[in-house]
């Protein structure tokens, strides 16, 4: 389980065109445009009895909603994954996610407690990371968050959008 931005039609494709991109020029796997997404919080493996617990601690989450600028390309070595992100990270995405990671930590969720990095996952066993710059820029208007699971389906995972909240205009 996951919280995440979930990104509409449009940035959804422009983001698996990308990631085709990416894949053709590093190597590797590239992400299913259906699960293209940027996370906020991982809360990982969760019983089914805590899963409203997870929804009733993102209900009263307030943040307006921002405008985030995917104009980067990275790669992780120790992993070898090829993101995008941006440069400039919202005031608005750091405070989501700050008000997420306190309201599941002291329902007693275990989360992830290194530095967040808001990235989007295009390529996993990238062989090399990308040589250039990214042509463009994706904008990518954050309206609301989404709590995710992952799944396994026809030998391949896929993540189901459980619930979404909007974020304020």
């Amino acid at each position: 389980m996951f919280f995440a931005l979930w990104p509409e039609k449009e940035v959804q494709r422009g983001l698996a065109a990308l990631a085709g991109a990416l894949q053709r020029e590093c190597g590797g796997r590239m992400m299913r445009a259906s699960n293209i997404h940027l996370t906020l919080v991982f809360v990982g493996s969760v019983a089914a009895e805590r899963l409203p617990d997870l929804k009733r601690l993102a209900a009263p989450v307030t943040a307006p909603s921002f405008e985030l600028t995917i104009d980067a390309l990275h790669y992780w070595g120790h992993n070898r994954i090829a993101w995008a992100g941006a440069r400039e990270v919202p005031a608005a995405l750091v405070a989501l996610v700050a008000q997420l990671a306190d309201r599941l930590r002291d329902a007693g969720f275990r989360i992830d407690e290194r530095p967040y990095v808001p990235h989007i996952t295009l390529v996993r066993d990238a062989r090399r990371g990308p040589a250039e710059r990214m042509p463009g820029r994706i904008a990518w208007r954050a309206a609301d968050f989404a709590l995710v699971e992952s799944v396994r389906r026809d030998n391949h995972t896929a993540y189901q959008v459980l619930e979404r909240w909007p974020l304020a205009a």
